[in-house]
């Protein structure tokens, strides 16, 4: 299944605070972990904020968040995570089936 999952913020947790630098090189090696593994399929930054936006690809969403619980940022509760079930879009064979 594909999860579009998408980093928040939490309040007072600031990218530039000194909590969230102890546990970046952490983090790092863990999602790095995860994209090695098939897991994190796709890995971006939005581009208006600093937060991550992941396509995952896992069972359901309960592997997902157990995976993405592990994460230092989130353990440490740094960061939020929402998660989105994705399924394809059928709306092509709708209109076009004959």
């Amino acid at each position: 299944m594909k999860i579009l999952a998408i980093e928040k913020e939490l309040p007072g947790a600031g990218v530039a605070s000194e909590k969230f630098n102890l546990h970046a090189k952490a983090e790092a090696l863990r999602v790095w972990k995860f994209y090695q593994s098939g897991v994190i399929r796709e890995l971006y930054f939005r581009q208006d904020r600093h937060e991550a936006v992941l396509i995952l690809e896992c069972r359901d969403l309960a592997e997902a968040e157990s995976l993405l619980n592990t994460l230092p940022l989130v353990k440490e509760k740094l960061i939020a995570i929402d998660l989105i079930p994705l399924a394809p879009y059928p709306g092509f064979a709708r209109l076009f089936s004959t």
